[in-house]
């Protein structure tokens, strides 16, 4: 059966990250690349403003302090290239790490309502980390609160020192 997603042109069927800007990472790093990229093709909601000709390709690499996003049409046209500062991601990104390596340590001693005290905080977090991807993609992208979780996973991923 065929998702709605998957029936969209508004939508992403493929994301490449760049070898050599970004690099391979341990193999928990490249696990959590792979989960995260099958999530957000799996269903997304990606629109470059005016084309109605997808689904899109993304390529992500790294730039100095920045991530760079080169988007193609399913032919290979470049549609837009743009770049977003991870600055404002960083403060984010280190509460982000901290709640998540406290989530796996009291999973195996904390009582289960310390667990879910923490998995809000963690959930909290990601969900601030999708409303800077949705605010960072705005005024080139069109993308929903769903697909700037999964943006926000594939960036968190990309930075995770495992």
């Amino acid at each position: 059966m065929t998702s709605k997603s998957h029936e969209s042109k508004a939508r992403l069927y493929e994301v490449v990250l760049d070898e050599t800007s970004i690099g391979p990472g341990t193999p928990d790093q490249e696990h959590e690349r792979a989960v995260a990229i099958y999530d957000l093709i799996s269903e997304n909601s990606f629109a470059p403003p005016g084309r109605d000709d997808g689904p899109f390709s993304l390529r992500v690499a790294h730039q100095e302090a920045k991530l760079t996003f080169e988007i193609h049409s399913r032919a290979g046209e470049p549609v837009l290239n743009f770049s977003i500062s991870m600055t404002p991601f960083r403060s984010l990104l280190k509460d982000y790490f901290l709640v998540c390596e406290n989530y796996y340590a009291a999973i195996r001693t904390a009582s289960p309502t310390q667990i879910e005290a923490i998995d809000r905080e963690r959930a909290a977090l990601h969900n601030e980390g999708a409303a800077l991807v949705v605010a960072r993609f705005v005024e080139r992208v069109t993308i929903d609160a769903a697909t700037g979780r999964r943006l926000f996973t594939l960036i968190s991923s990309l930075y995770w020192k495992a």
